[in-house]
C-alpha cells in the first residue's frame, strides 16, 4: 500500500513527529509512506522535509503562495497521480481543504487526522469551521483524542467515519537520563512545544519565577519556536529570569533534550494528545501537566506525575517543588510513565490502527475503530 501524507508545516511539532513515526513504521512493514509538504513563498526552510529526506522517506515540496493558491491544488493532484498513491492522508486544515479539492473521494480514498483546532482568533476559528465542513466528504476522519472526536461528530461528520487513534512514539528512541546525572548537577525543569498562546509557555515562565524564590539553584529550559517567542522574551526580562531560564529555540535532538531534564512540564491551555508528553514519559521523566484535552490519559495523577487545573499557577508551582524535593518520587513517576507509554502509546500500535483505517477506506467499509462517543 502506498500512502501519501500531506501537511502544511512550519517546524517540527507534534503532528510532524506523528507523521515521521507512522512513515517509518509503514516503510519498515512492507508499505510505502511518502510526504507532500506545502512550501510557502515566505518559508526559507522546512525542517520536516529535511528530516524526512535524510531518513530516506520519499518527500516532495508543494509550492503554495498565500492562503488560496489554485496552482497548489493542481500540483497536489499531479503528485498523487505521479506517485501512484493508494491513499491520501491529510494532516491539518490546509491539507484537508487542498486535498479535498485536488482529489475526488472516488478516485482514491482521502483520510484526515485531526490533531486539534486552536480557535485563538477569528481567522483560526473560520479555518476550523471550513475544515470541519470539508471533512464531511472524507472517507475517514481520525481524531487524536475523545474531545476532538466529539467536536467532529457535533459538526456533522457521520459517526461511522470517525475513529480515535491516539498518538504513538518509538519508546526505544528515548533514554532515561536522570540516572546518568551526578549529584552535583543542577536540577533542570523543562518545557517543550510550539511557542503559541495555547501551549502556555508564559505560564511556565511565571511558575519558574515562583519556584526560583524557594529553590534558587534550579534551572529551567524551553525548547521550541513559534509566534509568541518575542513576547516570551519580553516576559523573561520583566520577571528577571535570564540568570536561570534558557530558551533553546528549535531543538533538532529532542531525545537528548529530554535526557538532560529532571522534570517535564506541560502548561497548555488546550490540547489534543500531546506528543511532547509522550516523548517525555518515554524518557522516564515525571510530569507536571495541566488537565486539558486527553492529557489525563497520560498523566495519571499521583502515578506518572501531577495533574493540575488549567491555568492554576499555584498548583503548577507546588507540583514542581514536590518533585524537585523528592528524587525517589521522580524515579517512581518516571518509571511508571515509560511503562505506560510502552504499553498503550507505541508507534507500532498506532500504525496497526491506521492500517485498519486505510484498508477500510480502500474498500469503502466502515472504519473499524469508532469509540461511540457522540455527546
Amino acid at each position: 500500500m502506498k500512502v501519501l501524507h500531506i501537511i502544511s508545516s512550519s517546524g517540527m511539532y507534534g503532528a510532524e513527529r506523528v507523521i515521521l513515526n507512522l512513515s517509518r513504521r509503514l516503510n519498515s512493514s512492507g508499505h510505502t509512506a511518502m510526504l507532500g509538504i506545502f512550501q510557502h513563498s515566505n518559508q526559507s526552510e522546512n525542517p520536516l522535509f529535511d528530516v524526512a529526506v535524510a531518513e530516506g522517506i520519499a518527500s516532495y515540496l508543494i509550492p503554495c503562495r498565500g492562503q488560496i493558491d489554485l496552482s497548489s491544488v493542481r500540483a497536489l493532484r499531479s503528485l498523487v497521480r505521479s506517485t501512484g498513491a493508494d491513499v491520501l492522508h491529510a494532516h491539518g486544515y490546509k491539507a484537508d481543504i487542498y486535498g479535498r479539492f485536488a482529489i475526488r473521494r472516488r478516485e482514491i480514498p482521502i483520510v484526515s487526522t485531526c490533531h486539534n483546532w486552536l480557535d485563538t482568533d477569528i481567522a483560526t476559528r473560520l479555518y476550523g469551521y471550513i475544515d470541519r465542513f470539508v471533512l464531511r466528504r472524507f472517507s475517514s476522519v481520525v481524531a487524536v483524542s475523545a474531545g476532538v472526536e466529539r467536536r467532529l461528530i457535533r459538526s456533522g461528520i457521520p459517526q461511522k467515519r470517525v475513529s480515535i487513534i491516539r498518538n504513538g512514539v518509538e519508546v526505544d528512541a528515548f533514554r532515561c537520563g536522570e540516572s546518568l546525572k551526578s549529584g552535583n548537577d543542577p536540577l533542570i525543569v523543562g518545557f517543550a512545544g510550539r511557542l503559541s498562546v495555547e501551549k502556555g509557555a508564559d505560564l511556565f515562565l511565571r511558575a519558574a519565577a515562583a519556584v526560583h524564590e524557594k529553590l534558587p539553584d534550579v534551572r529551567f529550559v524551553i525548547a521550541g519556536e513559534g509566534p509568541e517567542r518575542e513576547g516570551l522574551e519580553t516576559l523573561m526580562d520583566q520577571l528577571s529570569l535570564r540568570a536561570f531560564v534558557s530558551m533553546l529555540g528549535r531543538c533538532d535532538d529532542i531525545a537528548a533534550f529530554y535526557a538532560s531534564l529532571n522534570i517535564l512540564t506541560s502548561t497548555s491551555r488546550t490540547e489534543g494528545m500531546p506528543m511532547g508528553l509522550l516523548e517525555g514519559m518515554a524518557s522516564c521523566l515525571p510530569i507536571v501537566a495541566t488537565d486539558v484535552g486527553d492529557v489525563s490519559n497520560l498523566v495519571r495523577d499521583g502515578e506518572t506525575g501531577f495533574l493540575v487545573p488549567s491555568g492554576d499557577l499555584g498548583q503548577i508551582e507546588n507540583g514542581i517543588i514536590k518533585l524537585l524535593r523528592d528524587s525517589s518520587l521522580r524515579d517512581r513517576f518516571g518509571a511508571a510513565g515509560r511503562t505506560l507509554v510502552a504499553r498503550e502509546f507505541s508507534a507500532e500500535a498506532m500504525t496497526k490502527q491506521y492500517l485498519d483505517v486505510y484498508k477500510a477506506a480502500l474498500t469503502d467499509a466502515e472504519p473499524p475503530l469508532r469509540s461511540g462517543i457522540a455527546d
